[in-house]
C-alpha cells in the first residue's frame, strides 16, 4: 500500500467513524424511545440513497482528465478540511462547545417522546428520524469516499474503508445500547480536518500544473505543517479569548 493509499484509508476511515457516531445516536434515541423496527428501515434506506450517490457519481469523477479530476477533488477536499478545522481549532480555543453526543441523545430522546404515538407497526417518526440522520450524515462521507477514491482511482478501497468503521461504530453502540461518548470525537474531528485540508491542497496544487519536491513524499511535510499551524491558531485564540473574556469555564462556547 502506496503512502497516498494509507492517507486515503485513515483519513475516510477517521471522517466514517466521527459521522457514524452522531448518525448512532440519533438512531439509538429513536430507537429506544419509539420503534426499533422502523428506526432500522430509516437507517437501511438512508444506506441504499448513500450507495446510490457513490455508484453514480463514481465513474462520473473517475472518467475526468487527470489535472482537472485532481482541482475537483483538492477543492473539495479543502471545502470539507477547513469546515472541519476550523471547529475544531474553535473547540480548542474553548470559542466554540466541544461535541457532547450525551447531551444530544437527551435532546433526541425528549423530542421522540414528545412527538405523539404512532398507529399502526410503522412509526413514521422514527423512520424519518433515523432516515434523515443517517442521509445527512453519510452524505459528507460519500462524498469524501468518492473524492479520495477517485483521485486514487480506487474507490472500492476508500467504501471499504468507510464500511469497516460504521460496522465497528455500530456493533459497539448497539452491544452497549448507549451513545459511544467515550470516543475522542473531538480530536478525531481535528486530525480529520488536518488531513483532508492537506491532501486537498496537494492534489488541487498538482492539478494547477505545481510539482511538488519529493512527490507523493511532500504530503509528510504539508500534514505536520497544517497540524502546528491548526495548533498554533488555537493556541493563539485561547490565550486572546482569555485575555479579554477570562478563564474558559467548562461547557462554554
Amino acid at each position: 500500500m502506496s503512502g497516498a493509499q494509507a492517507g486515503l484509508t485513515i483519513s475516510v476511515f477517521l471522517a466514517c467513524a466521527v459521522e457514524s457516531v452522531e448518525a448512532l445516536t440519533i438512531v439509538l434515541a429513536v430507537g429506544t424511545t419509539r420503534s426499533w423496527r422502523s428506526a432500522m428501515i430509516g437507517v437501511g434506506a438512508a444506506l441504499g440513497a448513500l450507495a446510490v450517490v457513490i455508484a453514480v457519481l463514481g465513474p462520473a469523477l473517475t472518467s475526468l482528465p487527470i489535472d482537472v479530476l485532481r482541482i475537483v477533488v483538492g477543492g473539495l477536499l479543502l471545502i470539507f478540511g477547513l469546515q472541519w478545522l476550523r471547529k475544531a481549532i474553535l473547540r480548542a480555543a474553548g470559542m466554540k462547545s466541544l461535541h457532547d453526543e450525551i447531551g444530544i441523545f437527551r435532546s433526541e430522546t425528549a423530542a421522540a417522546g414528545s412527538a405523539g404515538a404512532t398507529a399502526g407497526r410503522f412509526d413514521g417518526y422514527a423512520f424519518t428520524i433515523s432516515f434523515k440522520g443517517v442521509l445527512l450524515e453519510g452524505l459528507e462521507v460519500a462524498f469524501i469516499v468518492l473524492t479520495f477514491g477517485a483521485n486514487q482511482h480506487d474507490i472500492p478501497l476508500a467504501a471499504l474503508a468507510a464500511a469497516i468503521a460504521a460496522a465497528l461504530v455500530a456493533a459497539a453502540g448497539f452491544a452497549a445500547r448507549t451513545p459511544l461518548a467515550r470516543v475522542p470525537e473531538n480530536s478525531m474531528k481535528f486530525a480529520v480536518g488536518v488531513m483532508l485540508s492537506s491532501f486537498g491542497m496537494f492534489w488541487g496544487a498538482e492539478g494547477a500544473g505545481a510539482s511538488w519536491p519529493g512527490g507523493d513524499a511532500a504530503l509528510l511535510a504539508i500534514v505536520p505543517a497544517t497540524l502546528g499551524l491548526s495548533l498554533g491558531m488555537g493556541a493563539w485564540l485561547r490565550r486572546s479569548r482569555v485575555r479579554i473574556y477570562g478563564p474558559v469555564q467548562p461547557g462554554e462556547g
